[in-house]
């Protein structure tokens, strides 16, 4: 009995932000974390996303539905100041939001542009720096806080081009960020899939090339769903990992091990 109460997440309450459609890597994380038993709040980027995302919202039964985009002044607040009506408390929150200029995406890092470096870490890293800030009033009794990252931010992969450093600054983030939530009992996580079909990765240049390399050269010689991702980063928010902190995650086959 002990070990399944470890590994459920029955009472919990948790956000998610970041799903774009049923492809998204925050979808495979929202049904996972629904299914060992957690409540949801589902965000929305915009009104033009809405309609992709509220039947996804609804199938999970959440009850909380806000938009959110985190370059709007103020759309982040509202979203923690809607759970703390809500609920009054978190335990864990999703954070699968990233974004580079495209002409900045695929260029050379050597030649992206100032707006454009600035806009991709503002997005893509310290949104999460603000989330957590936001979180952790609410996360009276410990909690857990996840972003996506991807091994190009520690070795160089073809074609990723500006969002490794950002994905690097993002990753040293999250162990900065453990270390001072910690004594409070919040555990911060880098999750690093390998290669997923996603909206967003359809911006990343020949990205068919990476995702058949990652197939033909990771161990297990396959390649994930979001449902895998999913499944492994809701298993961290449970009690069984509640050890575990600071960390990048790989999911990816073992793909990152060959260098």
């Amino acid at each position: 009995m002990t070990v399944k109460k470890n590994c459920d997440l029955d009472g919990k309450k948790g956000l998610i932000l970041g799903i774009a459609n049923e492809d998204s890597i925050a979808y495979g994380c929202a049904k996972a974390f629904r299914s060992l038993g957690a409540d949801l709040a589902i965000t929305y980027l915009n009104i033009k996303a809405k309609p992709f995302v509220e039947p996804l919202a609804k199938s999970l039964d959440a009850p909380i539905f806000v938009p959110c985009d985190v370059r709007e002044k103020g759309q982040l607040e509202a979203v923690f100041e809607s759970i703390s009506e809500k609920w009054g408390t978190l335990d864990f929150v999703v954070h699968s939001i990233a974004f580079a200029p495209r002409e900045d995406l695929h260029g050379r890092v050597v030649d992206c542009s100032q707006e454009g470096f600035s806009l991709a870490m503002d997005v893509s890293c310290h949104s999460f720096i603000r989330v957590a800030r936001l979180a952790e009033p609410l996360m009276k009794n410990g909690g857990s806080l996840f972003t996506m990252s991807f091994y190009g931010a520690e070795k160089v992969v073809e074609h990723y081009n500006l969002m490794g450093p950002v994905k690097a600054a993002l990753e040293a983030s999250v162990r900065y960020m453990a270390h001072e939530l910690g004594p409070k009992g919040i555990r911060v996580y880098a999750i690093s899939p390998g290669p997923v079909r996603t909206r967003a990765a359809s911006g990343i240049d020949r990205f068919d090339e990476l995702m058949n390399r990652a197939a033909e050269r990771a161990p297990v010689n396959k390649l994930l769903s979001i449902d895998d991702v999913g499944m492994a980063t809701a298993m961290l928010a449970t009690d069984a990992a509640k050890l575990i902190t600071g960390v990048t995650q790989y999911i990816d086959g073992g793909y990152h091990i060959l260098g």
